[in-house]
């Protein structure tokens, strides 16, 4: 969360993250040629475009890879911010995607994630804090930086399939969303302000008990855990001088944060153990292992002095050996595999029309 970057004097950048204008596409009009499958993504065969308008993004599979869960904003359709929706994975050619709103409707909603009984939901949701969308932040107040809002209304709710919610995980005042869980299901790592910063937090969802799991300053969130449940990886930004600090301390304060500035770290699943694994600036975010739980996949802008575009890299448990995935020449990120390695789900600019929309794609995947 989902679902970064320097602003340009002549592109409007509104991407990833705590849901910012669902936080992840780029408000800009792709110059190539619209196409699905770009030259050199030798990874991908028999890709898909799942959804077509609007911006859906932070696509996530059921356990047994049949549906997917994720977000859409489309003010054409009355979705002024981003809200849940799930679907059917369509399993024969030409069998067209359909899926249904299961949030209300009310508020702004981001981050789902299905349980492994397939019955049930995670998501992170406003509506506690009011019906309307929550007010976008005023980016001239901040010399016009890139910024997110930190909506401190976000706490996270258990749901089923249906809708209904069935219980509300967090309760503590200030920001609570970017939950995913263990693979057993059992926990969920989730990104939070309750003690004044920005970390991570795993709830056992049984007990409820809460245990903090990064310490240092700065922005830790979208987390994961590795297919074995020992490890975690996550986006960080580490403000190091006094002006960097000041800053984030500064927006911190109005509940905003900007994330132009990430890497990737990894750590054992209790917080101990922490790794650094990219050193490429800019920002590095939407983290996730490989099904192999050895490799990770990564997007980045890091390649571009200009901020964008957005690709999504493979790199090994060291941050070495860095291989470029996707090819398009806008925005490519949320890359999520089904247990078995064998489909991967990524949200794309690619083949908008030239328009600003941000799709749902699938593709097997190809070592």
């Amino acid at each position: 969360m989902k679902k970064y970057f320097p602003l340009l004097s002549f592109l409007v950048i509104v991407i990833v993250g705590s849901s910012f204008i669902t936080k992840h596409s780029l408000l800009i009009k792709s110059a190539t040629t619209d196409t699905v499958l770009y030259t050199d993504e030798k990874h991908f065969k028999n890709i898909q475009q799942l959804t077509f308008g609007g911006d859906n993004a932070e696509a996530y599979w059921s356990y047994n890879g049949k549906y997917i869960i994720f977000q859409r904003t489309n003010p054409k359709e009355g979705l002024n911010c981003d809200q849940i929706f799930i679907g059917k994975v369509p399993t024969k050619p030409g069998e067209k995607f359909t899926y249904k709103m299961i949030s209300s409707g009310k508020g702004r909603t981001t981050c789902a994630y299905f349980l492994p009984d397939g019955k049930h939901i995670i998501y992170a949701s406003t509506f506690l804090g009011g019906n309307d969308c929550p007010p976008l932040p005023d980016r001239s107040k901040y010399g016009n930086k890139y910024i997110w809002p930190i909506y401190d209304s976000y706490d996270i709710f258990l749901a089923d399939t249906s809708g209904k919610i069935i219980k509300q995980l967090t309760k503590t005042k200030g920001y609570d969303a970017e939950a995913t869980l263990s693979p057993d299901g059992k926990k969920m790592i989730f990104t939070s302000m309750r003690d004044g910063d920005l970390d991570l937090y795993v709830m056992d969802l049984k007990t409820e008990k809460v245990t903090r799991i990064t310490h240092e300053l700065g922005y830790d969130g979208g987390a994961w855990f590795s297919p074995d449940g020992k490890k975690i990886i996550w986006r960080a930004s580490r403000p190091k001088t006094k002006e960097e600090i000041d800053e984030y301390k500064s927006l911190l304060k109005d509940n905003l944060v900007a994330p132009t500035n990430m890497e990737v770290y990894t750590a054992n699943a209790d917080g101990t153990n922490v790794k650094q694994i990219t050193d490429l600036a800019n920002a590095n975010w939407a983290p996730n292992f490989m099904p192999d739980g050895k490799r990770i996949i990564f997007c980045s802008n890091y390649e571009y002095k200009r901020g964008f575009p957005f690709n999504m890299y493979l790199t090994d448990e060291n941050g070495k050996h860095i291989e470029k995935i996707t090819h398009d020449k806008v925005f490519d990120a949320f890359p999520m595999f089904t247990k078995d390695g064998k489909k991967i789900i990524f949200s794309s600019n690619r083949n908008n029309g030239g328009t600003h929309d941000t799709n749902i794609f699938i593709a097997d995947w190809v070592e």
